[in-house]
């Protein structure tokens, strides 16, 4: 039997508010001072991930190559310059955003900076640079869809949104070979603006550092608009399967649409989703792992996008018990729906959940992190607050009624990816 050890949560989640400024141009500034920490992250935030491009790959391709050559300076002379300084470079992006973020000793902001500003405001997308990223992400993909967990990924997309949804499409790696310098550029012109950018500066930040980051924030180019996604509705798939011949292991999605964070029920489904696979002691842990001994892991969770939200779980199991890890997982979730949790399991799983935020905001870059999933949600760093005291409030009726409500056996979608179809 796998036990947790007692997790005792904080009384208070308050965190500081970012001070806000909007810039000429229409860029937004966001700034969380923390002046006990040497350091700074400046992370400039686009609307520019792959639900808004046009042509496949063409968002990570742009968001990837910034750093690859720009008007004054080599890919290899960004890089050195970047790692004499000690500074970090660092690039995510999503279906709907792109995440560019500097991180520097304090000591060293003007001479990062300076970099920042030619890899943000003048790459220059060289030839011989995209022709090399394309093959190598084509044979890397080529590669990774060869794994059984990464079909049964990709399988899940298109079962929840369906194959021509911008959050369900699966390129194919090919598509690789249609971009082109012109089709980056362009993206790039078109969402690198300042209507569509904010940045958020955390860490040891004065007057002086401050203005040199308006400086580039300032320099974007405006007049565009705000980019905004097209998105059709979902056409849902309840049952996919994907044959991989030879698999020792099926890797099962589990999951049904929802809704984004701000939806009243998104905290309460959280702790619907910890409870059943968000730790090492959850339900599905002990079913599938220390009971069954199917999986070494087992995670469920709600994710969020900009438009949409969905809960999911996501395991790997032995292809000869591939039916029954479905069935022992279709068990626990009709439990959380039949039986009220004790007080006691109700009380580790918020503390975890409270610890696991706690960690996260240890520290001027996971406080920044929050910031820019809350104004990404259109809500302020009190929201912390509020998610804490609405987890604290669930009692074990309430995730009872959710599960009833929201994980009804014919409302989810199963997945598998593996040798053998479960479904017939």
């Amino acid at each position: 039997m796998i036990r947790e050890q007692p997790v005792i949560a904080p009384v208070s989640a308050e965190i500081a508010e970012a001070h806000r400024e909007t810039l000429g141009n229409g860029a937004e500034l966001y700034t969380l001072a923390a002046d006990e920490f040497g350091v700074l992250r400046v992370s400039f935030v686009f609307r520019a991930g792959s639900s808004v491009q046009k042509r496949f790959f063409s968002a990570s391709a742009v968001a990837n190559l910034l750093a690859e050559g720009t008007r004054k300076m080599s890919a290899r002379e960004l890089a050195e310059e970047l790692d004499f300084y000690g500074s970090w470079f660092d690039v995510t992006i999503d279906r709907d955003y792109a995440y560019i973020s500097f991180c520097m000793l304090s000591k060293f902001v003007p001479e990062t900076l300076a970099v920042a500003e030619e890899i943000i405001l003048h790459p220059t997308f060289p030839k011989e640079e995209i022709a090399g990223y394309c093959l190598k992400r084509k044979q890397r993909l080529k590669v990774e869809r060869q794994k059984v967990d990464n079909k049964a990924r990709e399988l899940f997309s298109v079962a929840l949104f369906g194959k021509d949804h911008p959050y369900g499409v699966v390129a194919d790696e090919e598509e690789y070979d249609r971009l082109t310098r012109e089709c980056l550029v362009e993206f790039y012109r078109t969402h690198y603006t300042a209507e569509n950018c904010f940045v958020v500066c955390s860490g040891r930040i004065g007057e002086e550092e401050l203005g040199r980051v308006r400086a580039i924030a300032s320099q974007l180019p405006s007049g565009g608009g705000k980019i905004t996604a097209d998105l059709p509705e979902p056409v849902t798939t309840h049952h996919l399967f994907r044959r991989h011949e030879g698999a020792v292991q099926s890797s099962i999605r589990i999951g049904r649409l929802l809704f984004p964070r701000q939806h009243p029920d998104f905290t309460g489904m959280q702790v619907v989703a910890t409870a059943l696979g968000g730790y090492f002691g959850s339900r599905l842990m002990q079913n599938l792992r220390a009971e069954h001994g199917f999986t070494y892991g087992v995670m469920a969770a709600m994710v969020n996008f900009e438009r949409a939200g969905y809960f999911a779980v996501a395991t790997q199991v032995g292809s000869d018990v591939t039916r029954e890890a479905l069935a022992e997982i279709d068990r626990e979730i009709d439990r959380l729906r039949r039986e009220e949790m004790s007080v006691e399991e109700l009380n580790l799983v918020k503390n975890m959940m409270i610890g696991e935020m706690m960690r996260i905001l240890d520290g001027p870059f996971g406080v920044a992190d929050v910031t820019i999933e809350n104004i990404l949600c259109g809500t302020d760093n009190g929201a912390i607050a509020r998610q804490v005291a609405e987890i604290r409030r669930m009692t074990p009726r309430d995730v009872r009624l959710l599960a009833e409500k929201y994980l009804r056996r014919e409302d989810l979608v199963t997945v598998v990816a593996g040798e053998e179809d479960p479904f017939v």
